[in-house]
């Protein structure tokens, strides 16, 4: 059975996820669709780094993602096709590849597109269920488009590092308002190297141990833990940690725009002090 994923900025408002899922069924009706998600903010590339990749692992071997974000931030000219652990990834050539993986793909393709055609949203999916379909009966991953291609190249949004400190950035809020941030539990400990800690949000906030579960402490106490994911955590217990201390998504504009921007990173960051 071949599983194909996807992954947009698309929505539900609207025909296209359906569209885009018809397409692919015409390739084979047994093929086995799996939605990650459709809600990604658009623009927003820390967070559907995350999503991905704390997605994509869990499937098994040969899987397709394919990846609709940001289709359109540059005229697009090609498709990316990745062959990385095992995995086939399908995306736009705008960084969100790299900052996937967080390395280079083991495989990279480009796919040239019709320069003549009309390049909207069912046409770029056809292209790709095209691919797919190349792909699932047998014909080398090599042999579909441009071998080796230089693709763009976005780092990966690190958390900042000192020897006392670590400061992530808040990638992603989930349905009950938890906050997840951009700092791992491998990442997490090498920096602490056994120290006492304090998680520090809002100037005024601080959590001083690291939870297993919501339910470690009260309902409506905060909390700190590391999510399914391995990512370090902000929750309210049976609360909304989000709206609470109005924690907000990293964003890449706030980082490089105005003083009164700036002010916002107060509410898209937490630091973590050792010591």
């Amino acid at each position: 059975m071949n599983f194909v994923t996807l992954t947009s900025d698309i929505g539900y408002q609207d025909y296209l996820v359906g569209a885009v899922k018809a397409q692919l069924l015409q390739i084979d009706a047994d093929i086995h669709l799996v939605d990650i998600s459709h809600n990604i903010t658009p623009f927003n590339f820390p967070q559907a780094s995350y999503v991905c990749r704390g997605a994509f692992k869990n499937f098994p071997e040969f899987t397709f993602h394919l990846i609709l974000v940001n289709l359109f931030g540059t005229k697009p000219e090609h498709l990316l096709v990745a062959f990385h652990k095992n995995q086939y990834i399908i995306c736009a050539d705008n960084g969100l590849l790299n900052m996937i993986l967080e390395e280079r793909p083991d495989i990279i393709i480009g796919i040239p597109l019709d320069k003549k055609a009309v390049k909207n949203t069912l046409y770029i999916t056809g292209i790709i269920a095209k691919t797919v379909e190349r792909l699932v009966n047998g014909e080398s991953i090599q042999k579909i488009g441009i071998a080796d291609f230089n693709f763009i190249d976005k780092n990966p949004l690190q958390p900042l590092v000192d020897t006392s400190y670590i400061e992530g950035q808040i990638i992603f809020i989930d349905n009950f308002e938890n906050v997840i941030v951009n700092i791992t539990r491998k990442q997490f400990e090498e920096q602490r190297r056994g120290r006492n800690f304090k998680i520090v949000f809002k100037r005024d906030e601080v959590i001083d141990k690291i939870s297993e579960s919501y339910a470690d402490v009260r309902e409506g106490d905060k909390l700190a833990l590391f999510n399914s994911a391995d990512y370090l955590e902000i929750a309210i217990n049976k609360g909304n940690a989000a709206g609470l201390f109005g924690l907000k998504g990293f964003s890449d504009k706030a980082s490089q725009s105005s003083n009164i921007m700036q002010n916002q990173l107060l509410y898209q960051t937490v630091r973590v002090y050792f010591g």
